[in-house]
């Protein structure tokens, strides 16, 4: 008789020793992690974490764990709530293919308020098994047909519906729970996680929310579990389970087959740019133009090719992606990110300061962008973020550029060197370069044995001074 899903998870988390390439590729997680929340509360303007904080203070509760910039140590549910708000908040997170979800953004800032509220397990096994089983179930969510998100195409954001219960398996790791108790972590987050994703399409900040609220459900359920509540063994694939009221349909061998041989994790890339990714094949490809020598004030039409199922997050409506009604509504705008990497972007290409307010130049070229659907992009979708861009010049020439996988993904990942300089480039915005380097020791010892509390200085060092 076949285990139920919820089971297998739960031996797999139980007894998982991640080989030596999967543990090495934990920390530079952590590291992105940190530096996009670090990145996120030195951002002028931002409404989420602030208010987040504003919240979890007004609650108060055991001092367990710290809060990322603010230096708050709040109990362990709390801090993993605005540190998974902070991390999410800026869309620089990692995303693994080809379930197109953001597993670090939830999973870490739950292991981490866990492990510095005194739970003693492996923080690195514990992290590996939670990205790897919120991957699993993201992928379980891929039309096998289209290619096409069962999740995105019901309105629902597969990062934190998957990522409440990869958080749930790592802080459950993490206080060493049996595999029965990791299977009952399971059934309990299935009930917790959720995520709308309407603020794609048309504004709103609540989906910077929506990775924090996934920890603070990985937390709270593990922690349950831990002290005798039990979820339904078939939560999963059951007739009322997560598959039925999430996709529609079971995909059991995209959760267990290979679980614990074939590493998902290691398909999780690193962003390059701070937008979604979806947006990332046009960026390339205007940078491309650009470098080239097009001039933006000489374009008269520019259209962009792109995967068929992405229109509807990049693209549509036409009218809120030509004209976004904030920096933040502009990194979900196929339009807009074309007309910042044809204006001269910063950072890797396109940075944070591309997004921290609209430019007038930008939205005029932005309303000469249409957006279609590509085929050969269609055709790779969602193992590969491909894409083209086709530009008009008043002299009447047509030019084009082609990417076959989007900078960051498969076939062109980021170096060592990229990422630690993109963490560099986040961290520093909030601490001082000195700050910076001890963050970023503390991260690599961490696979050594290093202490987590390393990473805080109980708040008080490291982040009391923070900008």
């Amino acid at each position: 008789m076949t285990a139920p899903l919820a089971r297998t998870i739960g031996e797999f988390a139980a007894k998982v020793d991640p080989p030596e390439r999967v543990r090495a590729d934990v920390p530079p997680r952590i590291l992105d992690v940190l530096g996009n929340a670090l990145a996120a509360y030195a951002e002028p303007g931002a409404d989420a974490a602030p208010a987040a904080i504003r919240a979890m203070r007004r609650w108060g509760g055991v001092r367990e764990s710290t809060v990322l910039g603010y230096g708050d140590r709040l109990p362990a549910p709390s801090a993993a709530f605005v540190n998974g708000v902070l991390a999410h908040s800026l869309d620089y997170d990692d995303t693994h293919l080809p379930s197109v979800l953001h597993p670090s953004a939830s999973v870490v800032p739950a292991a981490l308020a866990a492990a510095e509220a005194g739970a003693p397990g492996d923080l690195i096994a514990a992290i590996a098994a939670g990205i790897e089983v919120t991957n699993r179930l993201g992928m379980a969510g891929c039309d096998p047909d289209t290619g096409a998100n069962l999740y995105f195409e019901r309105g629902q954001h597969a990062t934190s519906i998957c990522g409440t219960i990869g958080a749930a398996v790592a802080v459950a790791r993490l206080y060493e729970l049996d595999a029965g108790r990791i299977a009952d972590a399971v059934g309990i987050a299935a009930s917790m996680g959720a995520g709308v994703l309407e603020a794609n399409r048309t504004g709103g900040s609540v989906k910077r929310a929506h990775c924090g609220w996934a920890a603070h459900g990985g937390v709270v359920a593990a922690t349950l579990a831990a002290e005798g509540l039990t979820g339904p063994p078939t939560v999963l694939e059951g007739r009322f389970g997560f598959f039925t009221a999430h996709t529609g349909r079971l995909d059991a061998a995209a959760v267990t087959d290979a679980l614990g041989e074939r590493w998902e994790v290691l398909r999780t890339v690193f962003k390059p740019y701070p937008s979604n990714h979806f947006t990332h094949a046009g960026i390339d490809c205007a940078l491309a133009l650009r470098a080239a020598g097009l001039d933006p004030d000489d374009v008269t039409g520019i259209e962009l090719g792109v995967a068929e199922p992405v229109l509807r997050t990049i693209a549509e409506p036409a009218a809120e992606k030509a004209r976004p009604r904030t920096g933040y509504h502009a990194k979900f705008s196929g339009p807009y990110t074309v007309a910042v990497a044809l204006t001269g972007g910063t950072g890797l290409g396109v940075g944070l300061d591309d997004f921290a307010g609209l430019d007038p130049r930008r939205l005029e070229l932005a309303g000469k962008v249409r957006v279609v659907a590509d085929p050969a992009a269609t055709a790779a979708f969602p193992r590969a973020f491909a894409g083209v861009l086709r530009v008009r010049t008043r002299s009447g020439h047509l030019l084009e550029h082609r990417v076959d996988s989007s900078r960051g993904g498969p076939g062109h990942p980021l170096r060592a060197d990229e990422v630690t300089a993109k963490f560099t480039g986040n961290a520093t915005r909030a601490l001082d370069a000195g700050m910076v380097e001890a963050l970023a020791a503390a991260v690599w010892a961490l696979d050594a044995g290093g202490p987590v509390s390393a990473l805080f200085r109980t708040g008080e060092t490291v982040f009391r001074d923070a900008k």
